[in-house]
């Protein structure tokens, strides 16, 4: 065959080695699964983490985990993160290694105290424990009354409001040959209608025209009350129900 020219043979020479070099990097460079001062950026594609495998985000200088999604302990699956202290912030597994079972949904305060949970056996909220109204009298002649021709406050509460709407029933009467109306006031102004005295008040509305005057972390209590008058006789009225709700 005709000679080639000796620098072409020297090229092909360099590329051989190259070739040779690259291919051992990458059979001999360690597993990419941990990055250290850096950050993970997804544009348009997915991360995967299969097989039993873990996605970890520690604190730095630490081993204490920050964000772990993954398998668990007894291969339970699960997730937790945490606040820069240390302290839980939220987790969502058992937490006694069983898999495969439901798992209940934890918020913490600071101290690693158990805030909201949700009731995983049969739905709904399984902590905080929340107040309900208690058994109403139903003698009507002990309920907040008045025989006041004017506008008269029978019966008020003062309540932090952590949500925008709320729900207020009312049983209302009268006596003997009696009339007269009643009203709700929620900081001063009315909420709802006004009801003829012996039918049911059942109003749902928000409780300000702007829900961040009033919200629970940067704002006093809600004054809320029941106000009747008396055109004959005596006005009675009681609460039967009252929650919040969302908007």
């Amino acid at each position: 065959m005709p000679q080639l020219p000796e620098d072409i043979i020297d090229r092909l020479t360099q590329m051989e080695r190259r070739i040779q070099q690259l291919s051992t990097a990458v059979n001999s460079r360690p597993a990419l699964n941990t990055i250290t001062g850096g950050e993970v950026k997804i544009s348009d594609g997915t991360l995967k983490v299969t097989d039993g495998g873990t996605f970890l985000v520690q604190r730095p200088n630490s081993d204490d985990p920050m964000f772990r999604v993954g398998s668990w302990k007894d291969a339970e699956y699960g997730l937790e993160i945490h606040r820069q202290t240390g302290s839980l912030a939220m987790t969502l597994f058992n937490g006694d290694g069983t898999a495969g079972s439901l798992q209940p949904l934890r918020i913490y305060d600071n101290g690693n105290r158990e805030i909201f949970s949700d009731d995983v056996n049969s739905g709904g909220v399984a902590r905080p424990w929340l107040a309900m109204l208690p058994p109403q009298d139903t003698t009507q002649t002990r309920w907040p009354q008045t025989a006041a021709t004017a506008w008269t406050t029978i019966a008020l509460s003062y309540n932090p409001i952590w949500q925008p709407k709320m729900r207020l029933r009312l049983s209302t009467g009268v006596s003997s040959g009696g009339s007269g109306q009643v009203r709700v006031l929620v900081s001063g102004a009315q909420w709802g209608p006004t009801v003829t005295a012996g039918s049911e008040f059942d109003y749902t509305d928000a409780v300000a025209a702007d829900f961040a005057t009033v919200f629970a972390p940067s704002a006093n209590a809600v004054k809320v009350e029941i106000q009747a008058i008396a055109t004959a006789g005596t006005v009675y009225a009681t609460p039967v129900l009252m929650y919040g709700r969302q908007s």
